[in-house]
């Protein structure tokens, strides 16, 4: 049975030790926050919607439907009419596994999020000095989709908030807080849950954020799977092509090289040629539809299309996959990473699972059809091809299964029946 060589190590256990300490009763009180469609400025729209539970905390679509959709997961659907989305979400839904961990540094696939002293609150990040400080680097991440015109915030022309959001994000941040003050059903739980606040008119954002990211924190913590059981001695817990596949990826297939640690991400930055679809975040000067990735928040060249190393936790059930969700399946992105020229030159655009919009389509793949914008990413690549046959792609599959949580994969609060606004909530699958 093959087996890891004496030169290579496995990454050190996670435990609960690993997170960040979360309040029970914030986590309560996040639950509800984060499938409430009061935090939009449509109140159409939740943070669950786009990281459902039934969907693994992602929504299983290459590039999400934000404001004005409906439905969820892959069924998700790009409105009609006057609600039509005006454009997809640039990237690729993260899943939520495990950031509340005290070693995670940055956030989003870009990384503008991130620990830094910029700004004097602790953060880079984008909205400067206006975020509050003291707040976790979860916290600080749970505050920016609202912001966002086409994630939650919606047109300026449709509401107060996200007119608002081309000012300066405080002020968004300020009208939510109005909002969840006036709304009765939310005085007793803030009460309840924060003491020190003696009446609503103390609510302010930061408290909001930290309920928000007890929740992600407590709901979504995940070592429980067959390598963690592996790890914790039991043998028996990995079958022969999961023990050769895990000999490949800290071996031969260099997996380890960046998927490293007990999240299985150095948390770093790499270009590997991943074709470009969809609107991108494009720079606010840049004249064409691109995605620069890294660059896009350094501004130094040597960034050019590098995006973050994802966990690789749980990656069996939160396909598609890359920034972009370019790949449908885990075959396809395994062997883009093992020859990541070809992989570009011979990608399928199949691959995709998006929404239907054709009043779109021009946008979706105008930097793909650029053959000076193929030829840039092309020859960014930083990563050195390895040999990888069928049976290996198979094998690394495999022990990709094994990194699959147990009943972490679910979450421990679920999807709440209802929440203290009375809007509706985005349920699932029942």
């Amino acid at each position: 049975m093959p087996g890891l060589a004496a030169s290579q190590q496995l990454p050190e256990a996670l435990s609960a030790d690993d997170f960040l300490p979360y309040d029970e009763a914030r986590a309560a009180l996040g639950q509800m926050l984060f499938y409430d469609p009061i935090l939009s400025g449509n109140r159409n729209i939740s943070c669950g919607t786009c990281h459902h539970h039934a969907f693994f905390s992602a929504d299983g679509q290459s590039l999400g439907v934000g404001e004005g959709g409906t439905g969820l997961g892959p069924d998700r659907l790009a409105g009609q009419g006057e609600d039509a989305i005006e454009k997809r979400i640039p990237r690729n839904a993260p899943a939520l596994f495990n950031l509340g961990a005290r070693e995670i540094r940055v956030m989003f696939h870009d990384g503008r999020l991130e620990l830094a002293d910029f700004y004097e609150n602790g953060y880079n990040s984008p909205a400067e000095e206006y975020l509050p400080a003291g707040l976790s680097l979860l916290a600080a991440q749970a505050l920016l989709p609202v912001n966002s015109e086409f994630e939650m915030a919606g047109n300026p022309e449709e509401n107060k908030l996200a007119g608002l959001a081309y000012d300066q994000p405080d002020l968004v941040w300020a009208e939510l807080v109005n909002r969840l003050r006036a709304t009765p059903a939310y005085g007793p739980l803030f009460l309840e849950t924060y003491p020190e606040m003696g009446s609503m008119l103390d609510l302010n954002i930061t408290h909001v954020a930290t309920a928000l990211a007890d929740f992600i924190n407590a709901e979504w913590q995940s070592y429980d799977s067959p390598f963690d059981r592996y790890q914790a001695g039991d043998a028996a817990a990995l079958n022969a092509e999961q023990l050769a596949g895990m000999a490949l990826f800290f071996g031969e297939a260099r997996c380890a090289t960046c998927h490293s640690g007990p999240l299985f991400t150095d948390q770093e930055f790499y270009a590997l040629a991943l074709p470009h679809f969809g609107p991108g975040r494009t720079r606010r000067f840049d004249p064409m539809v691109r995605d620069v990735g890294r660059m896009g928040v350094t501004d130094r060249i040597e960034d050019a299309y590098r995006f973050r190393t994802p966990s690789l936790r749980n990656v069996t059930r939160t396909a598609p996959y890359g920034h972009n969700g370019a790949y449908a399946s885990l075959t396809g992105i395994i062997a883009h990473h093992a020859n990541p020229v070809a992989g570009f030159a011979n990608w399928d655009p199949s691959q995709i699972i998006m929404a239907d919009a054709p009043w779109l389509s021009k946008i979706d793949f105008v930097a793909f059809a650029d053959t000076r914008e193929r030829a840039r990413l092309a020859n960014k690549i930083d990563i050195e091809p390895v040999d990888l046959t069928d049976t290996d792609i198979a094998a690394l599959i495999s022990f990709l299964g094994a990194l699959e949580g147990g009943p972490s994969l679910y979450g421990r609060l679920g999807v709440p029946a209802a929440v203290p606004s009375g809007l509706p909530v985005d349920r699932g699958l029942e």
